[in-house]
């Protein structure tokens, strides 16, 4: 296998894909987040394409939430995968609007793209250099085998 020796910054990679996915999300919710009532209800407009027209400033909140809040998240690595779980979905949404208002292959392909790596970071798992990984290795710490 060619760069097997590279195998061993499994982790490092993990995490620099995390932190820089993590913040460019942060950085494509704030502003959503910041635009207040207005905002929200027109992003949240974009259910309707799922048959969903109810509350569609509660649904556009939840969208910039998942965007700022699971971008931070998912740079943490913290609740990893629920916060995956919240930006698939607000990507299959961003898709579907894409798709309905007749935009070009250069618009909807990065919900596409963003979907395809968050799926495959939902499978994967954080790595080592995740706050769920420290918590989880905290709480074994002390505790006795099964079965000792």
């Amino acid at each position: 296998m060619i760069l097997t020796y590279l195998d061993r910054h499994r982790d490092m990679g993990l995490l620099l894909l995390r932190v820089g996915l993590g913040f460019m999300f942060m950085c494509h919710g704030l502003p959503k987040l910041m635009g207040g009532p207005n905002q929200w209800y027109e992003i949240g407009l974009a259910m309707g394409n799922l048959g969903i027209a109810a509350w569609p400033t509660f649904w556009g909140l939840m969208a910039a939430l998942a965007e700022f809040g699971g971008g931070f998240l998912l740079m943490v690595g913290f609740f990893f995968r629920g916060a995956l779980f919240l930006i698939i979905i607000d990507m299959i949404v961003a898709l579907t609007f894409h798709l309905r208002h007749g935009d070009s292959f250069g618009t909807y392909s990065h919900p596409i793209e963003d979907g395809i790596v968050m799926i495959s970071l939902f499978l994967i798992g954080p790595g080592k250099y995740a706050l769920d990984s420290y918590i989880v290795k905290t709480l074994r710490i002390g505790t006795p085998e099964p079965g000792v």
